[in-house]
């Protein structure tokens, strides 16, 4: 997917660029997989702010994904769409019964292609199996981390997990952050690489862009005075005073480990995204 870049009419469009939108092939969506997305501005049940930052934003409808692949009747796609909720475009799917669905478009789905769920499924793009039908050495997304419950990774735009090897009823995968897991061979996944690969080259250009996605200014800390935030006060442009970062709460900003220690999960992770 290629990005067009502008001429610089205005100060927002000299860096701006956006994806030409060349693999959409379907611009409307399907009525029946389509409901409401209600905007919470980062607040939590009780009505308070957890994650700061949020808030406006265009009006959105949810798109129902089908990360399960529960059914094993071949489908044949219909169309690749845009979703707004999320980097990767969608792909919607009609079975030899009617039924409609739509699942993340990997990198060579098109337009009539069939697809195939089950342990019989050819090692194509789109096709989902379960890991321990998959070759070892293929490159996977959509991957499940637990049988039956649907895909929880590798499911941004242009990513994809290698299947390394495959034993003892648990296979290793190098996921896209370079983290080594454990994962029961029972799981499903989807062979190729998510589709909108370019997206990380794609330049905002200008702050109402950024609006548009429900994303609201951050102040910096040093620019604030010392009853607001740590780093700020002290005459002119000066330094934090800290030996580092620190949140607004005085936690460590950089470099501060939040994983629990006691995690059950550790026990799957054979090579930490961050090891030297």
């Amino acid at each position: 997917m290629p990005t067009k870049k502008f001429k610089p009419t205005t100060p927002s469009r000299r860096h701006m660029s956006v994806p030409t939108f060349e693999e959409i092939t379907k611009s409307t969506p399907e009525k029946s997989l389509v409901v409401t997305k209600k905007k919470h501005a980062g607040r939590n049940s009780y009505g308070r702010i957890t994650v700061r930052h949020k808030g406006g934003g265009n009006k959105l409808k949810y798109r129902i994904i089908d990360f399960k692949r529960a059914n094993n009747s071949p489908a044949t796609v219909v169309g690749i769409e845009y979703d707004p909720n999320r980097t990767a475009y969608i792909a919607l799917l009609q079975n030899e019964e009617g039924q409609k669905s739509y699942v993340i478009a990997p990198v060579g789905l098109t337009a009539g292609d069939k697809v195939y769920t089950g342990p019989d499924a050819d090692i194509k793009p789109g096709n989902a199996l379960p890991i321990e039908n998959i070759p070892v050495g293929t490159f996977i997304h959509n991957i499940e981390l637990y049988p039956g419950k649907g895909a929880q990774l590798a499911r941004a735009a242009g990513v994809a997990a290698q299947l390394i090897s495959k034993e003892n009823g648990v296979a290793q995968v190098r996921l896209p952050s370079g983290e080594v897991r454990y994962i029961r061979l029972e799981c499903k996944a989807t062979i190729g690489q998510v589709g909108n690969i370019e997206h990380d080259t794609v330049k905002i250009g200008k702050a109402g862009k950024k609006r548009h996605m429900g994303i609201r200014p951050t102040v910096r800390g040093s620019v604030m005075n010392p009853c607001d935030h740590p780093h700020g006060g002290g005459e002119g442009k000066s330094p934090i005073g800290r030996p580092s970062p620190v949140t607004p709460w005085g936690k460590p900003a950089l470099g501060y480990k939040t994983r629990n220690k006691k995690a059950r999960t550790d026990k799957f992770i054979v090579k930490r995204r961050n090891a030297k």
